[in-house]
């Protein structure tokens, strides 16, 4: 039995803690979640965004499909959760939903047909251009409700609430698995040698809720995975599995190396994760951040990462400058590439993004005995 003190502070807690939590039940419709979606996204400059913490968007079409039949047939959709962010003029962050939000902006912009449906089999081949003008209208005036956190949620209660709503899902916990299942040589050189280099810490700079999913190590394993074969990407299998089957690949062949072969094959590596490091770090601004707000985008990283690994890889001795890189980091083209919504690992995707950065090193090389002002 409890003390009555202890429930009196018991109490007290609870008080306290609801009174940080200042949210709203908002209702919209599809259409205007979609387009507060999509207008402005290219820019970054969307009203509802995905923050680059969230997962990529994994759904297949069966997926989609399935949320998209729901909709059309009445049933209840998952509440949305979205927050105000105050370091972003209060756009509305998605805290959970963007894979219900970017399936509803694929479908709505005819980028998948329905496939596999049970209960409407009929609209098995549909996309959205497809049906009558009378369901096109009642789909995009189907209501939704979210909760929208104020801007007086804290950071911190943001956090709370993604890993509350999303806690057991395996998107979250992906680097936590592999280091449990794939373990061996190349998978401690990552954990315990690149995620602890003070360069990589500083450029590559995570808040809470990326470094409690191990983010940093997610990311050098898209490094080294996407290095070494992002132009035989596999069509179907995915990001994930792809990034699973290469970690095992590593560590199986440093596992059969002898001792000095294993040393000199992660010297190779070493060396090639530190001359990459070390560019960015010189002619890169936010190094893999956007700017100078702590969350790195995947697709981002990627891109940069991998493009100067290839282009160094041809010319070591690259001359450049912080502005020409802000350049092209900022033009529309670039950013044009990085913004599929829908597809962001498919082998043209991929390779579109990387290659851009090589080449853009790569042709500044090549000009500067035409043009030496260039590079200064």
């Amino acid at each position: 039995m409890k003390s009555k003190e202890e429930i009196e502070l018991a109490e007290k807690q609870i008080f306290k803690e609801q009174q940080d939590v200042d949210y709203d039940t908002r209702e919209f419709t599809i259409e205007y979640i979609v387009n507060k979606y999509l207008q402005g996204e290219e820019d970054d400059k969307n009203e509802i965004y995905v923050p680059d913490y969230q997962p990529d968007f994994v759904w297949d079409i069966d997926r989609q499909s399935k949320l998209i039949e729901s909709i059309i047939l009445g049933l209840p959709i998952p509440i949305l959760f979205i927050a105000e962010n105050p370091e972003k003029n209060n756009r509305l962050e998605i805290v959970d939903g963007s894979q219900r939000i970017r399936t509803l902006a694929a479908f709505i912009e005819n980028e998948f047909k329905l496939q596999n449906l049970e209960k409407l089999s009929n609209l098995n081949g549909f996309s959205f251009s497809d049906l009558s003008e009378r369901r096109q209208r009642k789909f995009k005036n189907t209501p939704l409700r979210m909760i929208v956190l104020s801007d007086k949620a804290t950071d911190e209660i943001r956090n709370d609430i993604f890993e509350r709503i999303n806690r057991g899902s395996d998107l979250l916990r992906a680097m936590e698995k592999r280091k449990g299942i794939n373990s061996g040589i190349f998978t401690d050189f990552i954990y315990n040698e690149c995620a602890n280099n003070d360069i990589f810490c500083k450029l590559t700079k995570v808040d809470k809720r990326q470094e409690k999913r191990q983010e940093r190590e997610e990311l050098i394993l898209r490094f080294f995975a996407l290095s070494e074969n992002y132009n035989n990407y596999p069509q179907y299998t995915g990001i994930a599995r792809f990034l699973d089957d290469y970690l095992d690949l590593k560590n199986e062949e440093l596992k059969k190396m002898s001792d000095n072969d294993c040393e000199r094959k992660i010297e190779k590596y070493r060396n090639q994760f530190i001359q990459m490091l070390e560019f960015v770090y010189k002619y890169f601004k936010y190094g893999f951040c956007k700017s100078n707000i702590p969350q790195v985008s995947r697709v981002y990283f990627e891109a940069i990462s991998v493009g100067v690994h290839c282009a160094i890889s041809q010319k070591r001795d690259l001359i450049y400058s912080q502005e020409m890189v802000e350049s092209w980091l900022n033009s529309t083209e670039f950013k044009g590439i990085l913004s599929e919504k829908y597809h962001t690992h498919t082998p043209k995707r991929i390779k579109d993004r990387i290659e851009y950065v090589t080449n853009k090193l790569l042709v500044a090389y090549k000009n500067s005995d035409q043009n030496s002002n260039l590079l200064i």
